[in-house]
């Protein structure tokens, strides 16, 4: 199959030639290994069903053979032995080269080992990855780049996107998972179900090789996957898997959201906290956000007929899906995401940083006139509020982002209203 450009290609390429060490994370399935050997001149697999004992072996006792080979050298899930992190460490100080390693994980290692506590400051370059967005899936047309809109060179009027509201339900319950991408669509359907099997099979058991109920890892991913888009809080997960699973703790839940955390499953969106109201106002609860809403859909059981039949889940899940896609493109012009809530009711779904200080104010509205307008009138609420703030820059730009609304336009208030199936980073 040929190979499909990512965006994160540039970023490996260009932190691979600044450290000694990268290191790619992100959820199984997401293209990590693809991508890192279109740079990788020779490779290990620690998951090799041929040669993995022996290279666990390998690592344990003797690690830097291992690390032989022609540079840059992959190391494939190199988290299955995490005392490998300090032996690149080490080399990469010993020899003090660049472009010498990649490493590839899809799970953390726990905090409390002691081997991967080592700093990798200096020597380390940590790369993020997730699944296709609409625009590397081609699904986007990408004619507006969110670059140009932050410098104010995008002529947004009139640009149109193909994604009707039926495509638009498939491609939330598609995912983007690379292994789907090619499939009929049925098909497709398919890899986000087999990936929350897999999941609570053996995934959730394997990060770390304590044997957790799949039943119950279920009800947790139904239950969060309930509430994805929203800042609910954990005490009314918690009674919601009760509800269905007497048997449980709240600790029990607790540890098996934290290894659906290091598993990249679950990647919840830190709250901005700007100085335009009283602390006590704004709440700072993160937003439950999944690394793909096709996992939410397979979590429910959801097929995109359901999904298009309940409109509030509809807007939650693709309120997620921007969220996936958003947090890519930002990351790869140099900023970051973060969202807005006080206990007034005002909201921001979206808030992007560039990591020079400017910022744009985002809301996702799935469609509809009204629901424009009310994206509307709470970015135009928030940014009278930061006027108001003489100390505090002025947002680049204020854009509702919506699902089947087909055509791009500027409002007369300067609002920005966007299909995501126009974007790129």
């Amino acid at each position: 199959m040929e190979y499909i450009t990512r965006i994160v290609d540039k970023e490996i390429k260009k932190k691979l030639s600044t450290m000694g060490a990268i290191e790619i994370k992100g959820p199984k399935w997401c293209g990590k290994t693809t991508s890192a050997m279109q740079v990788a001149k020779s490779k290990v697999e620690m998951q090799n069903p041929e040669k993995g004992k022996e290279y666990k072996e390998l690592a344990l006792t003797k690690p830097s053979l291992l690390l032989e080979g022609e540079k840059p050298r992959l190391i494939d899930e190199w988290q299955i032995v995490p005392s490998l992190w300090n032996a690149v460490r080490y080399d990469v100080d010993k020899t003090s080269n660049r472009g010498q390693y990649i490493l590839t994980g899809s799970a953390t290692p726990n905090d409390t080992d002691e081997e991967y506590l080592h700093s990798g400051v200096g020597r380390f370059a940590i790369i993020n990855m997730k699944p296709f967005t609409l625009y590397e899936s081609k699904d986007s047309n990408g004619k507006i780049s969110l670059k140009d809109v932050f410098n104010k060179k995008a002529n947004i009027d009139g640009i149109k996107s193909n994604i009707t509201y039926e495509r638009l339900a498939y491609l939330i319950c598609r995912g983007g998972w690379p292994a789907s991408i090619d499939l009929p669509d049925d098909a497709a359907l398919e890899i986000a179900k087999n990936y929350i099997d897999v999941l609570c099979e053996s995934d959730i058991s394997k990060v770390d090789n304590r044997v957790r109920n799949p039943r119950l890892t279920r009800n947790i991913l139904r239950s969060y996957a309930r509430q994805v888009s929203t800042i609910d809080s954990d005490k009314s997960l918690y009674q919601d898997v009760i509800a269905n699973y007497n048997e449980v703790t709240d600790r029990t839940i607790i540890d098996y959201i934290h290894v659906l955390e290091r598993l990249h499953i679950i990647e919840e969106i830190e709250a901005w906290n700007p100085n335009i109201r009283s602390k006590t106002a704004i709440r700072t609860a993160k937003k439950k956000s999944m690394v793909d809403p096709s996992l939410a859909v397979a979590s429910l059981g959801a097929s995109p007929r359901d999904i298009m039949l309940d409109v509030n889940t509809f807007g939650l899940l693709f309120e997620n899906l921007v969220d996936r896609d958003l947090s890519v493109y930002v990351n790869s012009i140099g900023g970051y995401a973060q969202h807005y809530r006080d206990r007034y009711g005002l909201e921001c779904d979206c808030i992007l940083h560039l990591n020079d200080g400017r910022y744009g104010l985002i809301e996702a509205k799935l469609g509809g006139v009204e629901h424009i307008k009310e994206g509307e009138k709470h970015l135009l609420e928030l940014k009278k509020l930061i006027n108001a703030n003489k100390r505090m820059k002025e947002p680049e730009f204020l854009m509702v982002i919506t699902g089947f609304t087909d055509i791009a336009y500027t409002t007369n208030n300067g609002v920005m209203i966007v299909p995501l199936g126009c974007l790129k980073e």
